[in-house]
């Protein structure tokens, strides 16, 4: 080792203070509270000038100046670059847990020719008074329709009877029902007397006489029937008299097709006689309720007082309306409509939300109609198309009436 001059390494040694003094230096709190102090004054120097040189690397916020201070032209050079952070925060829904409350969204239920498709909800409707007699073939026709019955409700609204309709329909129901084949989605009987005591002797039943009262009974019970079977889900209301004689499977499909706010078919009837030994077939019209209107139909009504209720078919008033059940013929394209003004109730389709917007059966004089003859006057005074087919025929059972109602 190399030394100064008249230097050595002991004379150096000597010097220095022994290393006891040397340890009991650094043990002192003084000189450890220095040594701490200096470090964390290093540290922090460090730090503030890597920040100070991170911060250099990123533009400010804000300008320069206070926003009143700015000049146009800096204004227009800071919001040049001015780039500021959005966050798009959707409003969080809202829960409700309370199960009293029910919500129902009406948006969603549309009656479309896409039906089937869809699975749409159809609901037929039958009121019924003394028909214990049709109703086994009621049902197997009902049973024969093609469209899902897990898609199909069934609801009866018996009223007035003096047979055993009730038993007979509670029987057939659980029949129906019992059968996985056949059942349907669900079913319904609705309980409700009005206090008719008219016969339903067809002497009685289809006498003009008789027509005003039975007609405003039949509106009644139509409506109370719709009231309480209508449910939300429902996109079709078929309306099915129980005294029909024959029908297609695939009515329902065929008449959804048109995708019309009302639509019926021709309903006629099979009387079979025999003519030189041989059997023939009289195909009879039966629904004289489906009609277009006249001049000679209109100018009357304007004389009327406005509780007569006009009955098709009969001398006391004369309408010359064109009566579709005297059209068409079932051998013809089934498709083909015709506008009709008023119809008749033993076979109809309805789009649910015609029903929903207040069109029912009037059970009173409307434009001197009443229950589904007022159904369509109301219909299209709504602005709804009412249409029939005259070639689609479904067979009613033969009353055997005398002649001269039509």
């Amino acid at each position: 080792m190399l030394v100064g001059k008249g230097y050595s390494w002991k004379a150096a040694k000597a010097r220095l203070p022994p290393s006891r003094q040397l340890w009991h230096i650094l043990r002192n709190p003084r000189t450890l509270f220095a040594i701490g102090a200096a470090t964390i004054l290093i540290l922090l120097w460090q730090s503030m000038g890597s920040a100070a040189g991170e911060m250099q690397r990123f533009y400010c916020w804000g300008p320069s100046k206070p926003p009143m201070r700015l000049t146009p032209n800096e204004n227009e050079e800071w919001l040049a670059h001015l780039q500021t952070p959005v966050i798009f925060n959707p409003r969080k829904p809202i829960e409700i847990n309370n199960t009293d409350i029910e919500y129902i969204d009406l948006n969603k239920i549309e009656s479309t020719p896409k039906a089937l498709q869809n699975k749409e909800r159809i609901l037929i409707l039958t009121p019924l008074r003394d028909a214990s007699y049709y109703l086994s073939q009621h049902f197997d026709l009902i049973t024969q329709l093609t469209y899902p019955h897990e898609l199909i409700d069934l609801a009866f609204l018996v009223g007035d009877t003096t047979d055993d309709t009730m038993a007979v329909l509670a029987k057939e129901l659980e029949r129906v029902q019992n059968n996985p084949l056949m059942a349907f989605h669900s079913t319904t009987i609705v309980k409700k007397d009005f206090g008719i005591t008219l016969s339903q002797d067809v002497k009685d039943r289809h006498g003009f006489a008789a027509q005003g009262p039975r007609r405003k009974a039949m509106g009644k019970a139509r409506n109370y029937l719709l009231a309480t079977a209508l449910k939300p889900e429902h996109s079709w209301v078929y309306w099915r008299d129980v005294d029909i004689k024959d029908s297609p499977p695939k009515i329902i499909e065929d008449f959804i097709a048109h995708d019309r706010d009302i639509l019926v078919p021709n309903v006629w009837f099979h009387r079979y006689k025999e003519d030189n030994g041989k059997m023939v077939d009289i195909e009879g019209r039966f629904d004289y309720n489906s009609w277009q209107e006249s001049p000679e139909a209109l100018k009357l009504t304007k004389n009327l007082d406005k509780d007569v209720i006009l009955a098709e078919g009969y001398k006391e008033y004369k309408t010359n309306r064109k009566h579709m059940c005297r059209m068409g013929d079932w051998r013809e394209d089934k498709d083909v409509e015709i506008p009709l003004d008023g119809i008749g109730g033993v076979n109809i389709i309805v789009k649910a939300d015609v029903h929903r917007s207040g069109i029912n059966f009037p059970s009173y004089a409307f434009e001197n109609q009443a229950e589904t003859e007022g159904f369509a006057k109301m219909a299209k005074r709504a602005g709804y198309g009412v249409y029939g087919l005259p070639n689609y025929v479904v067979w009613h059972i033969d009353t055997d009436e005398k002649p001269g109602n039509a």
